[in-house]
């Protein structure tokens, strides 16, 4: 809950990654929170109220996966729409002439966007999704030591960039300081 509420505050996308890391980690534990609280939240060093309210957060997302359906796969409803607020933006981003910059980079990520939907399994997923998806897999592939194409490693630095660029401006239309009609 703490590291979701900071980076939730700074970097929408790595928010967006840590909260599909920690479904994973949820169903890792069987969706168990005597044994996220006692093998996962146990090891910081939280006081007794912090270890509530972490044990209060994980269990008010169990119920949330179980209520939607998604214990086994799939994402929580609160991480979809943060998803598609992004996708929303990164429409009016395209739409606009003011955004020279973003255009650039989306159209310098396209071609791999294009593969790796051609590669998936859902070619029905629009292309930040494709990012995410793409960004979450590296991660989990980091994080189990497991070797990274330099192919890959490229593709997924260019798409770091792009989904940079949508996380600023994701951050200036929150502030009110982003104006994206043409008029």
């Amino acid at each position: 809950m703490f590291i979701a509420q900071k980076l939730r505050e700074k970097n929408i996308a790595e928010y967006l990654l840590y909260m599909w890391q920690t479904e994973d980690m949820i169903r890792a534990f069987g969706c168990s929170l005597s044994r996220i609280r006692r093998e996962y939240i146990s090891r910081f060093n939280y006081s007794e109220e912090q270890i509530e309210e972490e044990t209060d957060w994980f269990g008010n997302l169990i119920t949330m996966m179980n209520s939607e359906g998604c214990r086994e796969q799939g994402h929580l409803q609160i991480n979809k729409v943060t998803l598609q607020q992004l996708e929303e933006l990164h429409a009016q981003l395209l739409a606009s002439t003011k955004f020279p910059f973003y255009n650039a980079e989306y159209y310098k990520v396209l071609p791999y966007i294009v593969e790796l939907r051609n590669r998936g399994a859902n070619k029905e997923e629009n292309e930040i999704e494709t990012c995410f998806n793409s960004l979450y897999g590296v991660m989990l592939l980091r994080l189990q030591h497991k070797d990274i194409t330099p192919n890959t490693q490229h593709a997924v630095k260019e798409i770091t960039t792009f989904v940079g660029m949508l996380n600023d401006y994701y951050f200036a239309d929150k502030a009110g300081d982003l104006v994206l009609n043409d008029k």
